[in-house]
């Protein structure tokens, strides 16, 4: 009976005067997914203190949805070292780097108005169809000047990219911390994205050819891992950039290695396992396939990603300012190869 019943539930205090972190660490005594956004908080603190490399996986619309610069903290503050992401928030990242806006709307909007209007919308955020598409004449722009004769990894793409924003002196979004921190961004499905739309029309208008080279990609993100002493994931949602993490801990074969696995897993979704897609996949089927270790330390937190994710951010940036700041951290060179140092 002593086995299971040892740690008994702290009713939540309410106190003026509270700090986000106090604020956590009280979650962290309640139960539910309060007590998994604690421990979610006490696995990332626990990665910032050991040698590991932390890759972190960014699906749904999340920029759109005003998280921009909660992604730009984690990056400038080398709370991750790898950012892996669906083109679609890093075409939002770049449109509201050119100083465009997404707008507050409602879910209920008449949706044939909207379109009449030439106003997208997602969920209960509204963009101008006009301003998208003079941010997809800014891609059209930029992948125009570069070299055509050769293949481009997403990686280089978005830091060439990100370097771009930097040179015009536009806000600092993703993109342009990533490239100012020399932190690898990877899309594993450009093509799904604005950015591929906009390749395509120009090579369909026979104006220019660029290419990705996906596989090149696969492989530098296997350099990563197998470079690691030790490796942890953060999931946002799942999609394309949670799989493209996760398999890198399979593919140690690609230089004759064994890769142990992910040995730190944080995931934040809406999803559950039963319908068979990778959002709501857990983490011990995924010990299953070796992506990460037996005995690895993980929690997934089933909330919307816009609650769960600023709180443990900023609760991090609280509690773990020495860690942040002593932090041994992996150091790259980002130019056409990629340079892990």
């Amino acid at each position: 009976m002593e086995e299971h019943l040892h740690t008994p539930v702290k009713p939540f205090l309410i106190s003026q005067g509270c700090t986000l972190s106090e604020l956590v660490q009280r979650m962290g005594g309640t139960s539910f997914q309060a007590r998994n956004l604690a421990r979610g908080v006490e696995i990332w603190a626990e990665m910032l203190k050991g040698e590991v490399t932390i890759f972190f996986g960014l699906a749904g619309a999340m920029v759109p949805a005003g998280m921009r610069h909660v992604m730009v903290y984690l990056i400038q503050n080398r709370l991750i070292d790898c950012l892996v992401s669906t083109g679609a928030n890093l075409y939002h990242d770049l449109h509201e780097s050119l100083g465009r806006f997404h707008w507050q709307g409602h879910p209920c909007a008449d949706d044939r108005e909207l379109a009449g209007s030439r106003i997208y919308r997602i969920y209960d955020v509204l963009t101008s169809e006009e301003e998208f598409d003079r941010t997809e004449e800014f891609v059209t722009h930029f992948s125009s000047a570069l070299e055509q004769d050769r293949a481009y990894t997403t990686r280089e793409y978005f830091f060439l990219l990100g370097k771009e924003l930097l040179n015009q002196g536009r806000e600092e979004g993703i993109l342009a911390a990533a490239a100012k921190a020399n932190l690898p961004v990877y899309c594993p499905a450009p093509g799904d994205s604005v950015f591929g739309t906009a390749l395509a029309a120009m090579r369909v208008k026979g104006e220019k050819q660029l290419l990705f080279d996906v596989i090149k990609d696969v492989i530098e993100m296997v350099q990563i891992a197998s470079s690691a002493s030790s490796t942890g994931v953060v999931f946002i949602g799942g999609g394309t950039p949670k799989n493209f993490i996760q398999q890198t801990e399979l593919c140690g074969y690609i230089f004759g290695k064994e890769l142990k696995g992910h040995e730190y897993a944080i995931q934040i979704t809406t999803d559950s396992p039963q319908w068979g897609g990778l959002s709501g996949c857990t983490f011990d089927e995924a010990r299953s396939w070796r992506k990460i270790t037996p005995n690895a330390t993980t929690v997934t937190i089933n909330s919307d990603a816009t609650i769960a994710f600023p709180i443990m951010v900023s609760a991090l940036s609280e509690m773990s300012a020495e860690g942040i700041k002593n932090r041994k951290k992996p150091a790259f060179l980002l130019g056409r190869e990629l340079t892990i140092l």
